[in-house]
């Protein structure tokens, strides 16, 4: 039940099992989170995407495409990707960056939304997941982990309980 936080402590994971067992989890998201964002549109999550980019990583390989996709469903495998697009055109070879973010998260707190966008805009720089690669995620956005983990706790509580926020 808890595939989301297999990572962490087994006495952490006690403590949200309870939470769950008490139907308390979706309380304490919503004591955290409220508010969903209004980055629905694909325009707008690009429109969001390029201000954090412009913010804290102004000199990275500009992105191309950013859209919601439907067909990352399995989020236990990718919230999100980044793909690097090679095309020949013509005599040049092309490239092209793009983010793709699972349309699951079109209805989600603000928080949540940024703490993917941060990871995918890490990869444009740090491909693997490796300590560098966490540090640039916690520069773009200083509260990444804890971030991270609600967002884990919210996937539990969606696959459990079914959606929080409408």
């Amino acid at each position: 039940m808890l595939k989301y936080l297999n990572g962490y402590d087994a006495k952490l994971q006690a403590q949200i099992q309870a939470l769950i067992e008490q139907d308390k989890l979706g309380e304490y998201l919503l004591s955290r989170y409220k508010d969903t964002h209004s980055y629905t549109s694909d325009k707008s999550l690009y429109t969001y995407v390029m201000a954090l980019k412009n913010e804290h990583m102004k000199s990275s390989s500009p992105i191309a495409k950013v859209m919601y996709d439907t067909k990352i469903r399995d989020v236990r495998a990718a919230l999100g990707t980044h793909t690097f697009v090679s095309r020949v055109q013509g005599g040049k070879l092309k490239a092209k960056n793009e983010i793709r973010i699972s349309h699951v998260f079109k209805n989600v707190p603000e928080a949540f939304l940024r703490m993917i966008v941060t990871h995918e805009l890490a990869h444009l720089k740090v491909k693997e997941h490796n300590k560098a690669f966490y540090k640039l995620c916690t520069h773009i956005e200083p509260a990444y982990h804890q971030l991270e983990f609600d967002l884990r706790l919210y996937l539990t509580y969606r696959e459990v309980f079914g959606e929080l926020y409408m």
